[in-house]
C-alpha cells in the first residue's frame, strides 16, 4: 500500500524478511520507546503473528506489531513513530492495519503510555475497567502511571 505523506508517498510492508533491526532498534530509542537491543526486537517480531513497517523512501519512520492467538485475544504493542513523522498520521495508519489484520478475534487490546490514550481512543479503543497487569519492575510501572498500587 502506498500513501502520500509530507508530499512524498509511503510504503507500507508487512513483512519481517528485510527488516534492518539495527533501523528499527534506533527507530525504538528516538520514538521514544526505550533502548530495545537487535536480538530482543528480533525476537519479539518473530514472535508476533501481526506487524506493519512504514517506510518513507528507504528509511523506517513507523512499525507496530500484534501478539495473536487466531480466535480470542490480538494485543497491539509496540507503536513506534519518528519523531519527525508523529502527528502526521502514520501512527494512526499502523494501528489501522494492524486492527484490520486482527479482525476476526473476539477482542483486540493494547495498554497505552500515559497521555496517548486519547489517541488510541481516535482509533476506536475504549477503556478498560478490568485490565490488570503484573510488571516486571512494578515501581516503574506505578511511577509512570501505568498501573495503581492498592
Amino acid at each position: 500500500m502506498n500513501n502520500q505523506h509530507n508530499g512524498s508517498k509511503v510504503k507500507v510492508c508487512e513483512n519481517i524478511e528485510y527488516i534492518d533491526w539495527r533501523e528499527l532498534s534506533e527507530l525504538y530509542r528516538i520514538a521514544p520507546l526505550g533502548n530495545k537491543s537487535v536480538n530482543w526486537l528480533k525476537s519479539v517480531y518473530e514472535n508476533s503473528r501481526f506487524y506493519c513497517f512504514v517506510y518513507q523512501g528507504e528509511q523506517l519512520i513507523g512499525a507496530g506489531r500484534a501478539l495473536a492467538d487466531g480466535f480470542d485475544c490480538s494485543y497491539i504493542c509496540d507503536l513506534a513513530v519518528h519523531p519527525a513523522h508523529q502527528g502526521k498520521g502514520i501512527g494512526k495508519q499502523i494501528v489501522k492495519k494492524l486492527i484490520n489484520r486482527s479482525k476476526g478475534h473476539k477482542k483486540i487490546i493494547l495498554y497505552s503510555v500515559v497521555g496517548m490514550e486519547p489517541f488510541y481512543r481516535s482509533c476506536g479503543f475504549q477503556s478498560m475497567t478490568t485490565a490488570m497487569a503484573i510488571f516486571a519492575d512494578q515501581d516503574k510501572a506505578s511511577e509512570s502511571g501505568l498501573i495503581e498500587v492498592s
